[in-house]
Formats: structure tokens, sequence, C-alpha cells
């Protein structure tokens, strides 16, 4: 299940700050700003607690997204490998145009659900997580959002 815009690349880091650093010279032109987000999401084990800070960082048209995670009962994170750098990938993610038409297909695709959250209403952020890492080696993110949601995460 490939679909949608492919618009950010995701990595874990020990030390946001740090990851950080290494956008500067790279390419980064605006300073960014650091997100503390602590939620209750749904997984195939019932409802689990993920607290991070992450801060998104925009390259031309490709959002890159560095996760310091606190909490992680999901273990979504934590089985990040090292890959012996600062930095260690670990998904892509695609905006989705009709949820309810994506999400009716999800349970009849090979992937299986790593974790949820839907909104609560219908302007509220919506993602899922596709453990994909047996073909691509990485998650697969999926969100949808109303489009001034979506363009306040481009002016970050």
């Amino acid at each position: 299940m490939l679909e949608g815009l492919h618009y950010q690349n995701a990595y874990v880091c020990d030390d946001l700050e740090a990851g950080i650093d290494l956008f500067r010279g790279r390419g980064l032109k605006k300073e960014p700003i650091i997100i503390s987000v602590d939620q209750e999401v749904m997984t195939p084990a019932g409802p689990k607690r993920q607290k991070s800070r992450i801060c998104f960082i925009w390259i031309g048209d490709l959002q890159y997204e560095l996760i310091e995670s606190e909490i992680d009962e999901v273990g979504l994170y934590a089985n990040c490998l090292s890959n012996g750098g600062p930095l260690r990938f670990h998904h892509v993610c695609f905006r989705i145009e009709d949820w309810a038409d994506f999400r009716s297909r999800v349970d009849g695709q090979e992937f299986p659900i790593a974790m949820e959250r839907g909104g609560t209403q219908d302007g509220d952020l919506k993602f899922l997580y596709l453990d994909a890492r047996k073909v691509f080696g990485h998650y697969l993110e999926y969100t949808w959002m109303p489009n001034r949601t979506w363009q306040q995460i481009k002016s970050m």
C-alpha cells in the first residue's frame, strides 16, 4: 500500500538539538520549532502512550521529521536500530486526501497496523503507521488533515 503525497522522511534521534545541528549548513534556512507531543494511540494490543519531542525541517518540498522519544509504550521508536550515527531512519509519511476511503482498504492489505490515532472530530489530524519493515525496511505513515492544518505544517 503506497499512495498519497510523499512529503516526509522521519528519523529517530537520542538528542533532538544535536539532530537539528546536523541540518545547519545543509539546507536548513529557518530555525525549526520543537514541539512536545503526549498522546494516546491505538495499537493491536490496545491503547498505549507515546510522548516525544519532535521538530519539522522543510528543505524544498520534503519535510524531515526528527523524533526524540521520551515514552514509547508502543515500542515503535525503540526498535529503530542504530546505524552508528546520531540519526536513525524510521519512516516515510504520505498525506491522504480521502481518509474514509483509505481507511476502508487498510485491513485488506498486507502490512499490519503498528499504531493509529483517529481524530475526535472531522477537523482533527488522523494518522496510522503500517509496519512495512519486512518489505521496505521501515514503517509507512499515512496522515489526513484539513487544508488549514496542512498549511500550518508547511509554514513550520
